[in-house]
């Protein structure tokens, strides 16, 4: 029986980069998944017969949402759901899914990175039919219809089995039950020399991928130890569990710091990885180093083609404004074009759907390539170790001959999280009222030599995004840029990134911190962090 249930629109369900994320209770509200997933609904044309993909990172309330959402479905007039056993499918899964079966688009519950369970964070972004985020013309229209919502309507009925595989039928839809994994790593087989990895694991290979306790771990688990022959034990914290046991699911070195340490331990495993809650970001350390992400993406790419699935080369190469410089040197030696987009996924699908960019990343540890339109944490790993299989070299090795060719691009970023929303508004709109008055100043003996706020003109479809990040870049091309993080539930998260290319004798032994403590200095007086915010540090540095 088909219900239909008056509601009343809130008003704080505007998607962000990747979706719409709060507390877990607040999406308990009454008819507050109901009203966005509704609102979803609402801003699609043409989808009446078609395949909907649902699925998510197994986080605490993954379960309910799905039976809900599958409901609404049916209701709405989809055809085909695929949904993945138990709930799960990690999110670069879901965009192959959807790829995979043309399924019209997907919605993907998932708050990526922030921590799980019923004191901690959900979220629900839709992803269109090439596999990745909707771009911001179907985000405003879902934003709009939130805003005016009277009513939404759902199938009345019995939550469906989702840890049976097979198919089902909701009213006139067909419920789908799938292998999460099965689909995924059968695509990682065709772009990946898995013989050649696999006799690397023969040969002694020791590796450690810490799944967080969070989706990646059955992945891992099937392609790294099932298929490629890494002992068993390789993939730690490798059951997804509802609040990835109570640790918070992010692979940088704060959260991640036992992967870490026992990295940098005499007896270390040759290579050591993470991914994060919904398997998009990735931490790549070998023995005795940390890889950046920023310079895992330049390398990722100055290597690529020694993985089958990349022989051909590279059309271009695509990162975010606040990834570091690094890349664009491999892009000028390979001699293709260098992107740089806005912060969030979704900027790169038009270059990527349009064959412009074939590798793309984030400093916030997410690499991926045309493969998916998501980024991809296991996939970096995988190439990772298909390089280390050719090349037969140390990760630390591989990372000094770089910045021996390239430079090497000292680089940090330091997050100010959970500030006061005013006062991190304050911040930001006192730097942009001052930036035609900053060329030329000396701010803690740096020059500063440009100041502007990012606007990006994407080049297939011609639309602007305006006001992405303030840059100050400095006459000794050394650079910071100030940016609110859209990725947060509470408060706001100020992100400061800090660089500048280092080329001198010494480059690979200095310390990141102590080399950018000019730039650090210089970061602070200008935005006044400490005065504004009232922080005497970061709360986390990567």
């Amino acid at each position: 029986m088909i219900k239909t249930v008056s509601t009343t629109a809130f008003d704080d369900q505007k998607p962000g980069t990747s979706g719409l994320r709060k507390k877990v209770r607040h999406f308990q509200q009454t008819n507050y998944v109901q009203n966005f997933i509704q609102s979803i609904f609402d801003s699609l044309e043409g989808f009446e017969g078609k395949t909907l993909v649902i699925g998510g990172d197994g986080r605490y309330f993954n379960r309910e949402v799905i039976q809900t959402a599958i409901k609404m479905a049916a209701v709405a007039g989809f055809g085909r759901v695929l949904v993945g056993k138990g709930g799960i499918l990690s999110t670069p899964a879901a965009s192959n899914v959807i790829r995979k079966y043309a399924a019209f688009g997907g919605i993907i519950l998932s708050a990526s990175h922030n921590p799980g369970g019923p004191d901690e964070d959900f979220g629900i972004k839709y992803n269109i039919g090439n596999g990745g985020p909707a771009p911001e013309g179907i985000t405003d229209k879902i934003h709009a219809n939130t805003k005016s919502i009277t009513e939404y309507t759902i199938l009345d009925a019995p939550d469906l089995d989702l840890d049976a595989q097979g198919t089902q039928t909701l009213g006139d839809m067909t419920v789908e039950v799938i292998d999460p994994v099965a689909d995924y790593a059968e695509l990682m087989e065709s772009l990946f020399d898995f013989p050649a990895i696999r006799a690397m694991f023969e040969g002694g290979f020791t590796m450690s991928f810490d799944a967080m306790s969070a989706v990646t771990g059955p992945y891992a688990t099937e392609i790294l130890e099932n298929r490629l022959g890494a002992p068993k034990g390789t993939v730690v914290n490798g059951t997804p569990l509802e609040d990835f046991g109570g640790h918070h699911p992010d692979p940088n070195l704060v959260h991640a710091k036992e992967l870490y340490d026992r990295m940098m331990a005499d007896d270390a495993p040759d290579f050591g990885a993470a991914s994060d809650g919904d398997g998009d970001r990735n931490l790549i350390i070998g023995r005795g180093i940390f890889v950046t992400p920023s310079d895992s993406l330049a390398l990722l790419a100055a290597n690529a083609h020694l993985a089958p699935g990349y022989a051909k080369g590279l059309a271009g190469i695509a990162r975010s404004m606040p990834t570091s410089g690094a890349a664009d040197r491999v892009a000028e030696a390979l001699c293709i074009e260098i992107y740089e987009t806005p912060t969030g996924w979704k900027f790169f699908g038009n270059l990527l759907d349009a064959g412009k960019a074939t590798i793309c990343g984030e400093e916030s540890a997410g690499t991926g390539s045309d493969h998916v339109r998501e980024k991809d944490g296991l996939w970096a790993v995988l190439l990772w170790l298909n390089i280390l299989a050719v090349r037969k070299e140390p990760v630390k090795d591989i990372v000094t001959a770089h910045w021996a060719k390239y430079g090497r691009n000292q680089y940090t970023r330091h997050d100010y999280e959970a500030v006061e929303t005013d006062a991190a508004n304050g911040l930001m709109d006192a730097l942009r009222g001052r930036l035609a008055d900053l060329p030329g100043t000396t701010v803690a003996d740096l020059t500063v030599a440009t100041a502007d706020d990012f606007s990006y003109h994407d080049p297939v479809d011609g639309s602007v995004s305006k006001n992405q990040g303030v840059r100050i870049g400095f006459e000794d091309g050394s650079r910071v840029v100030f940016r609110l993080s859209g990725t947060g539930t509470s408060g706001a998260t100020l992100r400061v990134y800090l660089e500048k290319l280092d080329t001198g004798p010494g480059s690979a032994e200095r310390e990141t911190q102590a080399a950018l403590a000019d730039v650090i200095a210089a970061a602070d007086e200008l935005a006044g962090i400490k005065s504004r915010t009232g922080r005497d540090a970061p709360d986390v540095i990567t």
